[in-house]
């Protein structure tokens, strides 16, 4: 009887460690999807092309993803058929379209820091759709969270002007789609299953993002980047877009989402890391002290939330 006392905690240690370990690995591999765009743009190909390289590369782990998920699962309702296609719309295609536009004007940093406003966008979108009053220490953390974006940002302004105000309210509006899909997804996650709704909207995704490129370019173009293009959009594809998607996911499993999302503070840090190691992006520290308001500030929002 000791030995299997004993062994409880220790089989709870486990799962604990190995759920933000996952959570960890997600975070910095996210992060990482901004460092390979910039250095992809070196090559000079344009943000559509890069997008569609990468969706195209991911679409088919994606497809099994889906295929694996519904294996068991009741078929959809037209109307939830519906709403899987307004949130890969939305979630997956448009914020990743403005986002990549964005890089075009702005440094990583920047950008992870203006992406990770999502939980303090979810929490304005409820406090104006939900009519919900809020609480003191939600304003603190708001008013936290865009004072350490605004010093960022002014910071980088100084140094390349007027595109930074462009690039900026790209990324801004890639993160106000990216949490308007998370507020949407709430119910439709409790019918669908996560894994199952992320796989089908991300399939969505891809389509729409191909579908774009067609439109304004051949598609015998995707064909005609520079090689060091394609290595960069699988590595894109596979450890900074597939790869968080299903470690984050396993990490929520294990450990839930608030403690999974207090990991994730791990992407900006790592993407300043990443940035002044790969792309010799200028830090200053304003910068620095930016960084760190947000990251107090989203920490903030999710204990509040939970």
């Amino acid at each position: 009887m000791p030995s299997t006392v004993s062994a409880l905690p220790t089989s709870s240690a486990r799962i604990a460690a190995g759920g933000i370990a996952l959570a960890a690995v997600g975070a910095i591999a996210a992060s990482g999807k901004a460092v390979i765009v910039k250095l992809a743009y070196r090559h000079g190909v344009d943000a559509t092309t890069l997008l569609a390289l990468r969706m195209l590369m991911a679409f088919p782990l994606f497809a099994l993803l889906a295929v694996w998920s519904a294996r068991r699962a009741t078929a959809l309702s037209w109307g939830d058929r519906g709403r899987v296609l307004w949130l890969g719309f939305t979630g997956y295609y448009l914020s990743s379209l403005l986002d990549f536009q964005g890089l075009q004007y702005i440094s990583v940093t920047l950008e992870r820091l203006i992406l990770y406003l999502n939980p303090t966008l979810v929490l304005l979108i409820s406090l104006v759709l939900l009519k919900k009053r809020p609480g003191r220490w939600q304003l603190v953390a708001l008013g936290l969270s865009y004072l350490g974006v605004l010093l960022a940002f002014g910071h980088d302004l100084q140094l390349e002007g007027g595109r930074i105000l462009l690039g900026s309210a790209l990324v801004f509006a890639s993160a106000l789609s990216y949490a308007l899909y998370l507020f949407g997804s709430g119910q439709v996650v409790a019918r669908i299953g996560a894994i199952r709704l992320t796989a089908y909207a991300s399939c969505v995704a891809c389509a729409l993002c191909v579908l774009h490129f067609a439109v304004l370019h051949p598609l015998a173009a995707l064909g005609q980047a520079p090689p060091p293009v394609y290595w960069l959009s699988l590595i894109n594809a596979t450890l900074c877009t597939v790869l968080p998607v299903l470690a984050i996911m396993l990490a929520v499993k294990r450990i839930g989402s608030s403690l999974a999302a207090q990991v994730g503070m791990l992407g900006p840090v790592s993407t300043i890391v990443m940035s002044l190691w790969l792309l010799d992006e200028p830090m200053g520290p304003w910068q620095i002290l930016g960084t760190a308001l947000v990251l107090l500030g989203v920490l903030l929002v999710s204990r509040v939330r939970a």
